[in-house]
């Protein structure tokens, strides 16, 4: 074990990874006669490499995303082709930078869900954006026993941490008017700050299933789209053509 002091130093400061590999990288500058600055600046790399590494597991683990939804699996030829054209841009985090909204609008097994995660998760492996995935009875529900516990502020400024809230299957929560309340107060709060995903079942046209009152269903959507891009998943079930491919194979 090394009892050079400035690995004892360096640990100090909290730079761990400088520290564990300060004597390997020593003996390495010294057999290549590394200067002084290209020394340093290695050590620094790796330490902000592995911070950023660090910082990413640990993002991946509160973001609440499904495993094996991610980029890698997805399809892109079972895509329509407009959301294929649109994926580079929304790639790129831009939309999340500007506090503005995505949309995703499709019959059940039309691959919203899928799509949506896997954007997620590269918003977060090539941007660092924090992201909450959560269907959205969960959200609500949580939010619901939050106002009765006098404690809905608390969680509003909590999930404003996320720049990013996905609201997974909009369309099956029925709520009654207090669960109403609480959705709509989640939405507004993020308006125009805050970017927020959501995917649904449902048309615009049947969010009065969701909002009960058409004054709240016209507010709701209004905030929603003033800065939006809507995706539409149309065509034939992702589901069924896997299912069809496995049967001719």
């Amino acid at each position: 074990m090394s009892h050079d002091p400035l690995e004892g130093l360096l640990r100090s400061f909290h730079l761990p990874t400088m520290a564990s590999i300060y004597a390997e990288t020593l003996q390495q500058a010294e057999q290549n006669n590394w200067g002084y600055r290209k020394f340093l600046q290695h050590l620094c790399e790796s330490e902000a490499e592995d911070r950023r590494q660090r910082r990413i597991a640990r993002l991946l683990k509160q973001s609440g995303l499904p495993d094996g939804k991610s980029l890698g699996n997805l399809d892109e030829t079972l895509l329509p082709n407009k959301i294929r054209r649109q994926l580079p841009t929304l790639l790129e985090g831009s939309f999340v930078e500007r506090g503005e909204n995505l949309l995703a609008f499709g019959l059940p097994g039309r691959g919203k869900s899928h799509f949506v995660a896997a954007l997620s998760r590269e918003l977060v492996l090539r941007h660092g954006h924090t992201v909450l995935f959560t269907p959205t009875f969960k959200l609500v529900q949580q939010l619901l026993n939050a106002k009765k516990a006098l404690k809905l502020e608390a969680l509003l400024k909590k999930l404003d941490r996320y720049a990013v809230v996905c609201l997974d299957d909009i369309g099956y929560v029925q709520q009654d008017r207090e669960e109403m309340e609480v959705l709509f107060t989640f939405l507004a709060e993020r308006y125009e700050r805050r970017s927020v995903m959501i995917t649904s079942n449902l048309v615009f046209s049947k969010w009065d299933q969701i909002f009960k009152d058409p004054m709240t269903t016209m507010a709701a959507i209004d905030r929603l789209v003033h800065h939006a891009t809507i995706l539409e998943f149309d065509g034939e079930s992702v589901r069924a053509k896997k299912a069809k491919a496995r049967v001719t194979t």
